[in-house]
């Protein structure tokens, strides 16, 4: 743990959930920096999220691309200590036969593609930092597919496999390290919840009660919490999130 002011990105900053999970970075002092692929998308979304968030545009399914946004943050002197993968997206359909190849494709690359990119670009950072914190979020569906969710359970299993495996490379170069083991200091873990909820989808159901659904400031409050516990109590956990 640190008292220093950590870099923290928020890969998919667009949506409510980016904007609930930067400003509450922000709020306990950390520098924040979002990322979206749409330029005013992300813009907008930063400035929602609070004064002090930098918004940083990206595609984060294209490697070079991803390479390059780790050279300009490097260029302004920023090391990452945190990265929150927030993309994502829903596709479903009625069985397995109905599967479309088209939504396979949407998965993978958001839920899939974009986290392997964005952890191999800053896995040594996330490493070296005395304070190194990766985390996905994923779904309960994932331990328990249903045949309609198949393609959504599926993709969400590999970044969850990915995002462990993440957590065994920490752990290998940290404490299980056989000749000069230290103590662990970075870790890769899951949330993991039935649905995220924000004010936007009570507006547009308040007659819904969302049960077993996470509110994006619960959300929120969880990621900054990774940052105050160690990292031997986080590397390779999945948290669940859902009331």
């Amino acid at each position: 743990m640190s008292a220093d002011v950590l870099n923290v990105l928020v890969a998919g900053g667009s949506g409510a959930s980016g904007i609930a999970v930067a400003r509450a970075l922000r709020g306990a002092g950390h520098a924040v920096f979002t990322v979206g692929s749409d330029a005013s998308r992300i813009t907008a979304a930063a400035a929602a999220a609070g004064e002090g968030v930098v918004p940083l545009t990206c595609d984060l399914a294209d490697p070079a691309a991803v390479a390059a946004l780790r050279a300009d943050l490097a260029g302004r002197g920023v090391r990452l200590d945190g990265v929150i993968h927030l993309v994502g997206g829903w596709r479903g359909a009625k069985g397995i036969a109905d599967q479309p190849d088209e939504d396979w494709d949407f998965l993978e690359r958001n839920a899939v593609t974009t986290l392997r990119n964005v952890s191999r670009a800053f896995y040594d950072d996330l490493a070296a930092s005395g304070t190194g914190r990766f985390a996905m979020v994923s779904s309960t569906t994932a331990a328990a597919p249903t045949a309609g969710a198949a393609s959504y359970a599926a993709a969400k299993a590999a970044a969850e496999a990915w995002t462990l495996a993440m957590a065994d490379g920490f752990r290998r170069e940290q404490s299980g390290h056989k000749e000069h083991p230290v103590e662990q200091h970075s870790a890769a873990a899951v949330f993991v919840v039935k649905a995220l909820l924000d004010d936007a989808m009570r507006a547009a159901a308040p007659e819904r009660k969302f049960p077993g659904y996470t509110d994006v400031t619960d959300l929120a409050a969880a990621v900054v919490r990774l940052f105050d516990t160690p990292a031997g109590e986080l590397n390779g956990r999945r948290l669940p999130l859902s009331r």
